[in-house]
This record gives C-alpha cells, sequence and structure tokens, in this order.
C-alpha cells in the first residue's frame, strides 16, 4: 500500500487524474486483501491519510479553472470519474476521517506501531516465494539481534513476517490451544482454496504452521494432506513444472505421513468413504479405528509427474539438469517407503501401481548407469543428513510441534547390486496384483531391459508370450510410446547379437514413415503437408521424453540401414534382371536410387553417407572398403562391447559379399574352387562351404558340388514359358484367396477360412487392423534359407521371417487424435505393407494381366 500512496504522490504532482483513477482503485483491491488477512475491523491508518490526501487535491483542482479548461479529454473525464468515485467511497469513513482532521499528528502517533504491521501485512499481500521471503527477513534479524544484544546483554527471538499472521492466533498457552480452535482455522483456510486473491505460498505457510499446533496425530495428517495438495497448486499450469525446492518439501512431507501411519497402525487412509467430521479428534490413545481422507498413491504418483516434468522443461544441457537428476534416488525411497506400508497393509494393487513407478525409473538404465545411481546414492546420504539439520533448525524457528513424529521409516536408499535383481521383484509383484495396463507397461519395460543386457530370446519371447503387438493400438499414447521404444531397444539387441533380418524386421516399420522422432517420442516432427494446431503441438511435447532417457537415433539410424544394406544387397544381385520384382526394404532403395542419382559423391559425411558408400562397395565385391566405411562412423563409441559387435559385423559382409558375388556371376562361370573362393573373401573352407550349401539347398544358387575337386558346378537352369506361366498363376491364386480371407475377416471379424498367412515375393498386404494380422507365435525364428517354393515359417524368398513381421509393430496417432496401426515388419521375403484393404481389388483386378503376358 505504502507504494501505491507513492504512485498516487507522483500523479499529484503532474496533475495526471487517469493515474490518480488506476491508483486509487488498486489500493481499494489491496485495503479488502488486507482486511482479509488481518481479520481486522479496523482500517489502517495509512489509506485513511491517503483519502484526506485525494480529498484536499480534488478540491484544489476543482477550484482551478483555468487548469481545468486545459486538461486533456481523458485527463478531465478521469478527473469527472474520481469527483464521483471519492465522493461514493468517504461516507463509508467519514466518521475516521473526520477524526484524522481534527487531531492529525496525536492520531499519527497513537496508531504509527499499528500502521507498521498493517503496511508489512499489506506489502505481503503481493505473495512471494516464502524461501526468499524467509531469507530476507533472516537479513533483518540478523540486523536487528546485535542490537539487542548491546542494550540487555542477551540474545532475544524473533518471528519472521511470514510466522506472524499464523503465531498471532496462537499466541495463547499451549494449553489453551483446543482441537476445535485448530480445526476451525484449518477450514478456514481450505475454504480459501482457489479463490481469487489467495497466496498459493502463503497458504502452504500457513498450512505448515497448522501441522506443529495439531493436537492429535490425525489431525496432523489430515493436514498434511492438505499441505502437499497445496504445494500441487503453487504450479497449476500443465506447461511448467512445480519448483523443486517446493517438490523436495513435498517428498518430506509424504515420509512424515508414512511415518505416523507406522506410528499409528489404527489410521487408515481412504478416498472413497466421507470420514466423520469429528474424526481427527481420537488421540493416539484410541484404539478404534480412525479413517482419515487421502489418496497415498494418487499422490506419489503426482508427485512422480512433477519429477518427470520437471525434466521436460530442463535444459538438458545445462548443470540444473544434472542436478535435478540427483534428487532421483530420494523419490525411489519414498516410493520404497510407501510400497512396504501398501503391502503390509495387504493394498497389493495400490502395491503394484507404486512398484510400476520404481520400474519406470529404471527400466531404460544399463548396469554402469544404475551402479552410479547407487554410488550417488550412498555419497549423498552424509549430504542429506546436513540438510535434515538445516531443515530441522529452520523449523525450530516457530513454536515446536504438540504432536512429535519420529522417523519411523528409512530416509536411506537401500539398492540391490543387480538392477535385472530389482526389476524381477518388481515386475512379479505386478504381474501377480496389477491391472491390464500396469501389467502391460510392467511387460513393455522388462522386454526393453532384457533387450538392454542382450538377452534377445528372453525379450523376444516375452513380447510374443503377452501379445502385445494385437492390441497395443487400444491403448493410451504414452503407453504406445513406449511399446516402440520397446521394439526399437530389441532391434538394436538382435544386431548386437548378430541377428540382421530380426533387428531389421524391429526397426523397418519405424523408418517407414520418416516420423521416428515423433514415434520415439523424442522430438517434434515438421511436415510441410500437415500443419498442426496449437492444442496438438502442445500435446506432443507434453509427452517428449526426457533427454537422458532417449535412445540415440543416429545409432539407431545405422543399425537399421546396415541391416537394410546386408539383406538387400544380395537380394539386387539375385533379382538383377528384374530389380523391383522382390523389395525387403524401401526406405533402403529409395536412399540408394537417391545416391545413385547424384552426379558428384563426395566423401561421406552422415550415417546414410557411410552406408550408402559401404553399399556401393559391396556390391562390387570389396568387402574390406565396405567395413571401412562403416568402422569409420562415430556411433560405435555409445556400444559397450563396441570390438565384439564390429568383429561380427566384419563377418556378416563377408557372408553377404560372397553370396553377392556367388548370385552376381554366376552365369559367367562353369565351375568354381573352393580355395579361390576362401582366399577372395577371407573366409575358413567350413564357412565357405556352409554357406555355399544354404544357397543351394534353398535354390538360390543352381549348382552342386563336385568333391574330389572340391569345386562349384554351376548348371544353367532356365524354365519355359509355360512353367513360368504356371508360376505367376499359382502365386496370383495364392493372393485372391488369402485377400478374400482378409475381407471376411474385417467383415465379420472372425477367424475366417483359417488360412496359413502367406508372404509373395512382389505383393503388398494391408495389416492395419488387430483382427487381421496374424501372431508372432506362429513363425519360425531360427536362422537358415528356404527356396522359393516356401515352407513352414519362411517367405518365398528362402530367408526366415523376421521378429514382428506378421503384425502390426508402431503405433501412433493420426492427426486427427486417432489410433492408428501400421502393417506387420517387412521381412526379407516381403515388401513393404500399406494399410488399406482397399488395395486387394486393385490386385484382383490385375490377375489377369500376368497370364495374357
Amino acid at each position: 500500500m505504502t507504494i501505491t500512496v507513492d504512485q498516487m504522490k507522483n500523479a499529484m504532482k503532474i496533475n495526471d487524474w487517469v493515474s490518480l483513477q488506476e491508483s486509487f482503485d488498486k489500493i481499494n483491491k489491496q485495503l479488502e486483501k488486507v482486511m482479509r488477512v488481518t481479520e481486522s475491523d479496523r482500517v489502517p491508518n495509512l489509506y485513511i491519510k491517503c483519502l484526506v490526501m485525494l480529498e484536499d487535491f480534488l478540491a484544489e483542482a476543482l477550484a482551478n479553472k483555468e487548469a481545468k479548461k486545459k486538461m486533456s479529454s481523458s485527463n478531465h473525464k478521469a478527473l469527472n470519474s474520481m469527483k464521483q468515485k471519492l465522493k461514493k467511497n468517504n461516507k463509508q469513513y467519514e466518521e475516521f476521517i473526520n477524526k484524522y482532521r481534527e487531531n492529525p499528528e496525536s492520531e499519527e502517533e497513537r496508531l504509527e506501531e499499528e500502521d507498521e504491521t498493517e503496511e508489512s501485512d499489506g506489502s505481503g499481500s503481493e505473495f512471494e516465494d516464502p524461501s526468499q521471503l524467509g531469507a530476507s527477513t533472516d537479513e533483518e534479524d540478523e540486523a536487528e539481534e546485535p542490537e539487542d544484544g548491546a542494550a540487555d546483554g542477551t540474545w532475544e527471538k524473533k518471528l519472521s513476517k511470514k510466522d506472524k499472521l499464523m503465531d498471532r492466533e496462537f499466541k495463547k498457552d499451549p494449553s489453551e490451544i483446543t482441537w476445535d480452535t485448530v480445526n476451525k482455522k484449518f477450514k478456514e483456510v481450505v475454504a480459501a482454496r482457489g479463490r481469487k486473491g489467495t497466496g498459493r505460498f502463503e497458504q502452504v505457510e500457513q498450512l505448515t504452521f497448522l501441522t506443529k499446533v495439531a493436537k492429535t496425530p490425525a489431525q496432523k495428517l489430515e493436514i498434511l494432506f492438505s499441505v502437499i495438495s497445496a504445494q500441487f497448486d503453487v504450479n497449476p499450469g500443465l506447461s511448467g513444472h512445480m519448483p523443486i525446492n517446493v517438490w523436495k518439501k513435498c517428498v518430506q512431507n509424504m515420509l512424515v505421513i508414512v511415518d505416523i501411519l507406522v506410528q499409528c497402525p489404527n489410521i487408515v487412509v481412504d478416498d472413497m468413504v466421507e470420514p466423520d467430521e469429528n474424526e481427527t479428534q481420537k488421540g493416539a490413545d484410541y484404539n478404534g479405528t480412525i479413517r482419515v481422507w487421502g489418496n497415498l498413491v494418487a499422490f506419489l504418483e503426482r508427485i512422480d509427474n512433477e519429477f518427470f516434468k520437471s525434466l521436460q522443461c530442463i535444459d538438458p544441457h545445462t548443470r540444473e539438469y544434472v542436478e535435478r537428476l540427483r534428487d532421483e534416488p530420494m523419490f525411489l525411497v519414498l516410493a520404497q517407503n510407501v510400497q512396504e506400508y501398501l503391502e503390509r497393509n495387504g493394498d497389493l494393487k495400490s502395491a503394484a501401481r507404486v512398484a510400476l513407478r520404481r520400474i519406470e525409473l529404471i527400466y531404460y538404465k544399463p548396469q554402469e548407469v544404475y551402479d552410479a545411481m547407487r554410488k550417488l546414492a550412498e555419497l549423498s546420504e552424509a549430504a542429506g543428513d546436513e540438510d535434515g539439520d538445516e531443515a530441522k533448525a529452520e523449523e525450530s524457528r516457530g513454536p515446536s510441534a504438540f504432536v512429535v513424529t519420529p522417523e519411523l521409516v528409512s530416509r536411506k536408499s537401500s539398492f540391490p547390486e543387480n538392477s535385472r535383481a530389482l526389476m524381477d521383484i518388481l515386475v512379479s509383484l505386478v504381474y501377480k496384483n496389477g491391472d491390464e495396463r500396469t501389467k502391460a507397461r510392467s511387460m513393455l519395460c522388462d522386454i526393453y531391459h532384457h533387450a538392454l543386457f542382450n538377452e534377445f530370446s528372453i525379450a523376444r519371447d516375452l513380447l510374443l508370450m503377452s501379445h502385445l503387438q494385437d492390441n497395443i493400438q487400444l491403448m493410451d499414447v504414452s503407453t504406445q510410446i513406449l511399446f516402440n521404444r520397446a521394439m526399437a531397444q530389441v532391434g538394436l539387441c538382435a544386431f548386437r547379437v548378430g541377428l540382421i533380418a530380426e533387428g531389421h524386421g524391429c526397426l523397418s516399420e519405424l523408418y517407414s514413415g520418416g516420423r521416428v522422432k515423433e514415434l520415439l517420442a523424442q522430438g517434434v516432427s515438421q511436415s510441410r503437408y500437415h500443419e498442426k494446431t496449437p492444442e496438438q503441438e502442445r500435446l506432443e511435447r507434453r509427452r517428449q521424453m526426457p533427454y537422458h532417457m532417449h535412445i540415440n537415433l543416429e545409432l539407431l539410424e545405422a543399425v537399421h540401414l546396415i541391416c537394410a544394406m546386408l539383406l538387400e544387397v544380395p537380394n539386387m544381385a539375385a533379382n538383377s534382371l528384374d530389380s523391383k520384382h522382390k523389395i525387403i526394404s524401401r526406405t533402403f532403395r529409395r536412399l540408394l536410387e537417391l545416391s545413385e542419382r547424384q552426379t558428384f559423391t563426395g566423401p561421406p559425411e552422415n550415417v546414410r553417407d557411410h552406408v550408402m558408400a559401404a553399399t556401393r562397395a559391396l556390391c562390387k565385391g570389396d568387402f574390406q572398403k565396405a567395413f571401412d566405411f562403416i568402422n569409420s562412423l562415430d556411433v560405435w563409441k555409445l556400444l559397450r562391447d563396441r570390438e565384439n559387435v564390429l568383429e561380427m559385423l566384419k563377418a556378416k559382409i563377408r557372408e553377404e559379399a560372397l553370396r553377392t558375388y556367388l548370385l552376381t556371376y554366376c552365369s559367367s562361370y562353369d565351375s568354381l574352387s573352393l580355395d579361390q573362393l576362401t582366399k577372395m573373401f577371407d573366409l575358413s573352407d567350413a564357412q565357405t562351404h556352409s554357406i555355399v550349401c544354404k544357397m543351394m539347398i534353398n535354390e538360390e544358387l543352381h549348382a552342386s558340388w563336385d568333391q574330389p575337386t572340391q569345386c562349384i558346378i554351376f548348371h544353367d537352369v532356365e524354365h519355359s514359358r509355360l512353367q513360368a506361366l504356371a508360376f505367376q498363376l499359382t502365386e496370383k491364386l495364392s493372393i485372391l484367396a488369402e485377400s478374400n480371407e482378409r475381407a471376411v475377416d474385417a467383415r465379420i471379424g472372425g477367424g475366417g477360412l483359417d488360412l496359413p498367412l502367406r508372404r509373395r515375393d512382389n505383393q503388398e498386404y494391408a495389416a492395419g487392423t488387430a483382427a487381421v494380422g496374424g501372431r508372432w507365435q506362429d513363425f519360425n525364428f531360427t536362422q537358415g534359407r528356404q527356396g522359393s517354393a516356401g515352407r513352414t515359417g519362411y517367405g518365398a524368398g528362402g530367408r526366415p521371417l523376421a521378429l514382428g513381421q506378421a503384425a502390426g509393430a508402431v503405433y501412433s496417432r493420426d492427426r486427427s487424435g486417432q489410433s492408428r496401426g501400421t502393417g506387420g515388419y517387412s521381412g526379407r521375403s516381403g515388401s513393404g505393407m500399406r494399410g488399406s484393404q482397399m488395395d486387394a481389388s486393385a490386385r484382383m483386378v490385375s490377375l489377369n494381366r500376368g497370364i495374357r503376358g
């Protein structure tokens, strides 16, 4: 209010009635706040002085007619408006104004002390952060205390501004403060929550003060729940996050709540039943059940969400982000204590929800990061003890708490040495007691964690047995993002253990639409053809993953393109006359075509350039040059077992170079010795013999072995025109049968004709709905190649179907917000699939064209 009065004085000096009018409205609003906060009936003396000053200045302005004529129209209008407002306003304060005019000096002296208090309250109405307020008042106390010490020789303890308001209510002797007094004040503070003009920080401070004067443990518990709710209100927006210091206080309050619940087992927290109004009046000696409204799990989940949002908002390249990550063990300790309390009380369903929150903070951490977190938690315990001493010293500044709560639950983290052991304990609890969504998310986290430890077979089996791929499109967006992340990690795992076809099957759909960032929630992709509304952009930014949880996109792209290269180069060599007849990776083919169109090809710069350069070298049979291009990528330093992966990759490149050479030049040879092949590709005799035999068995290579001379004898096999047409007719009929089967499934949603799912070389299927796609467990995952006639579980091109080849893999939301599932993963033998059943009719129409040709 003092600042507003100074502004009014400045406006008077320049005769600015517009500013005077605004300041007059402002000081009236401030008066309402002061009267409400102090709960006083008397008007502050400063306000009366201000009214007298305005009244005198208005009389002077009206008397000076010459100055009035020179006023601008807006200023003249404001003058007339102020005349009406002041006259109406001063009627209710007429008695105080007359008393002040009679004897202004004595009136000022008599009320000087009260004015100081009220002015401090008025300035406090513009609510500040309590930590800043406390810091400023501490400095004032330090400045004042030496003077008192010099006069009396003793130190006197003074209350800060933030404590004066509540202490005024409870200056009585502790024995005089009753449960009713505290309950009445508590209800008043809670009733003011959300009202206009109520300070959020101030309300937290008032409720925190009430926890100290609570008369029973149940009453303290009830007030603590309201304190946490008020702390959540400090940041009401969805875009920002709770201040970090408030978040830490919130965690400490939750730990105190668990302490009270452990100390008093007869207190039951429940949000389903409205407890009796006088329930919290029952003391610690009451033997019956005391019901208090609250929800531990909901509060814990909100604290976790605020932690997640803070990591989303903070710049990851700053020290602040690293400091924020240090708070993670603090939350894990709280979650562990709450879970143990719920398990002791038999509420296993809620305990499973808490276990999921712990899983989601651990599943993405490799063992090295987990060990670092354990060491950080151990080192921070000493620092935590010091912080606890400071917090206790801060609490002791106010009155001592009536209900003392000992620290019964652990404040120290206890993590098993192996993260896999902790994950097994947590997921077992969720699988037994969780709901469907909780189980699905835990399963995806478990799959991700197994893939992180190179346990591909376990991760694959968990994915196939859970059938998550069948109904993931029906789940919420965050679960779909987690599914995409799990599939990306499984693809990386398959690559690391040398399963190229499976790795490509997992990653191909992620890259089919060019929206990898969006599917993994690691950025917002911009499109020229689709403009997003501001609301859609806000929703997308809200679901982004924090930076430390990102999967490196360069590594992911490198693995996807290398897998595609190792599959596509021999495939292109086998179909050199009709390159479009059988396409495994359309994304790779498109990039290769763009690379070949370039007039001048410079040295490779990014991941794509390196892989395209390696592809050109591999097509020529120069496996060493191809490996050198791949080895020069910087992304390999992100792998833990880099040397083993590169050795595996070099061996795979040699094998595919041998296959490519044989498929390309088989028509130019009558025979070829085994020794020459082993020297050309630096392979052992056994490896070369094994690769060539597989190609012969799978009918990729029409040749036979001459055992005495260790030579390959090539056979020139050409189909007659009748045989070629018969093969075409067989394929067209099988496609027609499967298209009809899919149409029946789409119409009735049943099993239809129960035909086996087929994959043919040059066909594209619609696999957009859950009812249409086959299940992954229907397919084999063994290695080897099969002939073009096809066997169960193998594609016509002779390669085994990769993981995820038959069912939907990557799910996202389309522009209208509806769930959309893309088709099965493209395997070695199949091409990319389109998500529309209408393509089937187009294929049926063209059945006769091949026969006529």
